[in-house]
């Protein structure tokens, strides 16, 4: 397979990887224990993979806006995009 196109990092790897990690993770997590749906801080009942969905793309957001608007480190923006998915999953 030619992946010559894209600049397939340690870091790009290792980003895929646990994105993947995650997923299998929810899909065991949610075979040993189904989930039921809740309302938390968002304004919607959301199931698990929903909270996990809506984190995830909110750290996208996240990390665009940070590398489109400031000039600071990205890891910054991963710190803070770990937080606001924790706070998501628990609380959302």
């Amino acid at each position: 397979m030619n992946l010559e196109w894209m600049a397939w990092t340690p870091v790009t790897a290792g980003f895929f990887c646990v994105i993947a990690l995650m997923l299998v993770g929810m899909t065991i997590w949610e075979v040993v224990s189904p989930c039921v749906p809740r309302r938390g801080i968002l304004p919607l009942t959301t199931t698990r993979g929903d909270r996990l969905f809506i984190g995830l793309l909110g750290s996208a957001y996240i990390h665009l806006s940070w590398i489109g608007l400031t000039d600071f480190k990205v890891w910054i923006a991963t710190v803070i995009s770990v937080c606001f998915l924790i706070l998501v999953m628990r609380w959302g």
